[in-house]
């Protein structure tokens, strides 16, 4: 078994470990040995775990580590992953309940968790460090950037293309073919019909622009 830690020790974080309690039941491959979050008290304790320090304990860590960042905010992501420079740490895909077409037209980067339920159809490219919260549909043809979060039942449709630290809100939708960039947020159960701006709210359906 390798040993793996979270990166986050709050209500995600917790989801996750028990996310890897579900995966090793079905095959015994992690080792959790705690969390690692800037936030929390040092060595306190959650019903999971102990968390073991923040990121300058991670990156002081002295042997080979597998480190899952369990962050709900795109931005929050990029900036945690792009702190960790330790060497030993690598970043595996966290993945259980994923539903493929097609196996072999997958290609995925490395620290993306993907939880129960959720389907990608053929020919899905996806990046890193993306977080695919339950119950997610991706059509054919989409690709995913890196740091993005999709909530709970959002579904994306064919041929949409996906950027970089994009939110998307509990059931969302975006129907085929759009382009989205970086910073999009979508509201729940909002339908993204046109190309949103770089850095915008959109909600409702048709979603809007929202400013405030």
């Amino acid at each position: 078994m390798e040993d793996i830690a979270i990166y986050g020790a709050g209500g995600l974080g917790r989801e996750i470990a028990c996310l890897i309690k579900k995966i090793n039941k079905e095959e015994a491959r992690w080792n959790f040995i705690g969390f690692f979050d800037d936030g929390k008290e040092p060595h306190s304790w959650n019903e999971y775990g102990e968390v073991m320090g923040g990121i300058d304990v991670l990156n002081a860590w002295n042997r080979r580590l597998n480190v899952v960042i369990a962050i709900g905010t795109p931005g929050v992501i990029r900036k945690v992953a792009d702190r960790i420079l330790n060497e030993n740490v690598s970043f595996p895909n966290l993945l259980w309940g994923l539903s493929l077409s097609d196996e072999d037209s997958l290609s995925m980067g490395k620290g993306n968790i993907v939880t129960g339920n959720t389907v990608f159809s053929c020919n899905v490219k996806v990046g890193d460090f993306n977080l695919f919260n339950g119950s997610v549909v991706l059509g054919h043809d989409v690709s995913v950037g890196s740091y993005n979060v999709f909530m709970p039942a959002v579904r994306v449709s064919g041929e949409v293309e996906i950027g970089d630290e994009n939110l998307f809100g509990v059931g969302s939708i975006i129907l085929q073919q759009l382009r989205i960039g970086t910073g999009v947020r979508l509201g729940a159960g909002s339908v993204l019909m046109r190309k949103p701006k770089d850095g915008s709210l959109y909600i409702g359906n048709p979603a809007k622009l929202f400013k405030y």
